[in-house]
Parts: C-alpha cells; structure tokens; sequence
C-alpha cells in the first residue's frame, strides 16, 4: 500500500472465495486457476479473516464465490456461521448438483439460513457451459434469488428473448453482465459502441442508470421482469486526492482468498491490515445517475 485507506461507510465488500473447487470450466472465469493447486485452503484460516473483517467493518456486506460455495454444504455452513447477523451475505453459484448434494440438500440449506442470505446469485448463461439444475429448484428457493447471465464475446443474440421469456417464467431478476477482464474507464459508461446494451434496448424498455468510480447498471423493463445489464473494472482500488488534499486509495472489494490471506484488490495486491484499522469512511458513490 502507497496511500492511506479510504472506502465507502459500513465498509468495503468482502470476497470470500471459498476452499474447495467446482467441476466447471466457464470460459469466462479468472479463478479457475486458483484451484489448480489447493495447498494451505483453509475453512480455520478464512473464518479468522472473516473475523478480523467485522471486527473493522461490523456492517459491510460479505459475498461467497469460488470455485463452487454449495459444493461443499458442511464448510459452507460453518464459514456463514462465523459472519454475524449485521452484515448481508451473498452467495455466487451455478446451484449444482455435486459431491453428493441434492435439490432436497440445498433446499434445506437455504430454509436454514434464510435469515442470513440476502440473496442467491445464480449463473444461468445463454450458452450452457456447466451442467444446470432444473430451472424448478430456482423457483422453489426460499430466499431472494437473482439471475446472473454472462453475455461473453459472440453470444447467440437469437437466444436473448427466449432465455428472458425462461427466467421470467421463474419470477426472478436477470442482472446481464459484460465480461469484465474487457472492461476499462474508458469504456464503463459507453453506449455509443456497446452491442449488449443495443441489444437489449431491441427487446426491452430502457429505464435508467446508475453507477459510481467503479461499476455501473443499465437498467431495462421487459414486461414486468427486471433486467439489468452490469459492468464492472478488473480491479478494486481507485486511487484519488480528496478535498483534504490527501491522496488515498479507495477500496471497493476485499478479498479473502482460499488460504484466509487478505488482499485488497482483485490483482494480488495484499491488504494491509493494520492500516485498514484506520481507514476513512466516505458516502458510498453509486447513485442513480439517469431515469426515464
């Protein structure tokens, strides 16, 4: 770390990625080669950390990735037990059926832990790359469920309307997504060249935007079903002189990764813990920035 610490109040997102794998190979997914060599993962270590998270920031969100979170129902369970009830809890997934785990397994998980998920986000893409659970099981959660659709590289645009008819079906949420290692500042809040957000103006009724330094969301209506198409910087701290005439580097995400080190940035940049201790708290930048 060069600069002080600043992030948003109640303080930056925790990622967690948990220390097990999937049996996935989504194009797409810049973890994968994180699981190549599972050496010193650790549940102990990341519960420490997660630990050490709310003891500086008791009311920031924490989210579950991988790899697979529900691959693995005992370690999940015992890493969500560790994070008390002021934070919001996230959990990435494909919703698979691995290792073991039923539909019944992952129903009762979630009936369990209803009062400490937020939401479940789950990946649903136009191009099948892993093998799904029924779209049934979707349905039948007993917690807030999105549905999170990497539109990568030359998807099938003739599917786009079909897959929304689909999820819609299930009455949930489809935050699209732009493939963010080919997001940069220059083109985050760009329409103009954009083909997602062209296409999706062709199908559904554009309502707003909202975004900040680092991410922003276009959003869209189509009959009655919330769609919102997403993009977000490869990495995590912007760095900014505030009007006291410091330079800081504002975190957005930190990340616990499978071993319980902390890092601060999605680029390998270590956290530095003491210094986080100190960290300055601003309003959290995203807004809505246009409505129609």
């Amino acid at each position: 770390m060069s600069n002080p610490y600043k992030t948003r109040a109640g303080g930056a997102t925790v990622t967690i990625f948990v220390p097990y794998d999937c049996g996935n190979n989504c194009p797409f997914c810049v973890n994968k080669k994180e699981y190549a060599d599972m050496t010193g993962f650790s549940v102990k270590a990341i519960c420490h950390s997660i630990r050490v998270m709310d003891a500086i920031t008791p009311c920031c969100d924490f989210v579950f990735t991988g790899g697979e979170p529900f691959a693995d129902l005992q370690d999940l369970q015992i890493m969500l037990d560790t994070i008390p009830r002021t934070h919001k809890v996230y959990i990435n997934t494909t919703l698979p059926l691995m290792n073991g785990v039923t539909e019944d397994d992952i129903l009762a998980f979630a009936e369990k832990n209803k009062d400490k998920i937020t939401c479940i986000n789950v990946s649903r893409h136009l191009v099948k790359y892993v093998v799904e659970s029924d779209d049934s099981l979707i349905a039948r959660m007993p917690v807030p469920v999105r549905i999170n659709c990497v539109l990568f590289r030359n998807y099938p645009k003739e599917k786009l309307v079909p897959y929304i008819e689909r999820i819609r079906a299930l009455g949930r949420p489809i935050q699209f997504r732009f493939d963010y290692t080919d997001t940069t500042p220059e083109n985050l809040y760009d329409r103009d060249h954009d083909t997602i957000y062209r296409d999706l103006c062709e199908v559904a009724t554009y309502t707003g935007l909202d975004g900040c330094r680092m991410r922003c969301g276009f959003h869209f209506d189509y009959h009655g079903t919330e769609l919102t198409y997403h993009k977000t910087l490869p990495y995590s701290t912007i760095v900014e002189t505030g009007e006291d005439g410091v330079t800081y580097d504002i975190l957005y995400d930190i990340l616990i990764k499978q071993t319980g080190e902390l890092h601060s940035d999605w680029t390998g940049v270590k956290l530095d813990v003491k210094a986080y201790r100190n960290v300055v708290f601003e309003p959290y930048d995203l807004r809505w920035i246009e409505k129609v």
